[in-house]
């Protein structure tokens, strides 16, 4: 019985941890119709001297006139959309799921999986070089910020409880990701 209830309290831990800073960007505001800015085509595989993939810096202003009002608020101002309202959150098909800001290759369909808490869930990313992981002791908790290690667009958190191999579960945003199907 105490293991049921432990793991019923580790579920609803693990959903209240990814709800974390959920909110819809700010009202009056609204996104383009597909719910997603154009993935930029920007040379994905270059990289630096260290061999991490060469930082994009831009202003505010700039990203502003990149991104959809939502995915602003998501990837630059650290905001979550509402759990189960992501378009990737079921998606089954194959390919790769890129970053929403700058094309940069994330997670691969190969490690997707369903973590029953409303974001597309992954066990690793594809290029460990490709996203860098962050202290937030935002919200009066201690979690990981996953963010793309080009841009530095936020994507989303990554927690312990995951599957086997890894035991990870990297929680994502569907608005700071783009889908190229193979």
């Amino acid at each position: 019985m105490k293991v049921v209830l432990y793991g019923i309290a580790a579920l609803l831990l693990s959903v209240t941890a990814c709800a974390q800073h959920t909110e819809k960007a700010p009202a009056g505001e609204t996104t383009a119709e597909s719910g997603q800015a154009p993935v930029p085509t920007q040379k994905v595989n270059s990289l630096n001297k260290a061999g991490q993939p060469a930082k994009i810096k831009k202003s505010n202003a700039e990203w502003k006139a990149i991104l959809t009002p939502e995915q602003y608020y998501v990837m630059r101002e650290k905001g979550t959309e509402r759990a189960f309202s992501g378009k990737y959150d079921h998606n089954v098909d194959h390919g790769i799921y890129k970053c929403a800001a700058c094309g940069l290759e994330l997670f691969s369909s190969e490690t997707k999986f369903d973590s029953g808490t409303g974001w597309p869930s992954f066990y690793k990313p594809l290029n460990n070089k490709n996203v860098k992981e962050k202290r937030d002791m935002s919200d009066g908790m201690i979690r990981t910020e996953v963010l793309c290690n080009r841009c530095d667009g936020h994507l989303g958190h990554v927690f312990d409880d995951g599957p086997k191999p890894t035991g990870l579960r990297y929680c994502l945003n569907s608005v700071s990701l783009a889908f190229e199907k193979k």
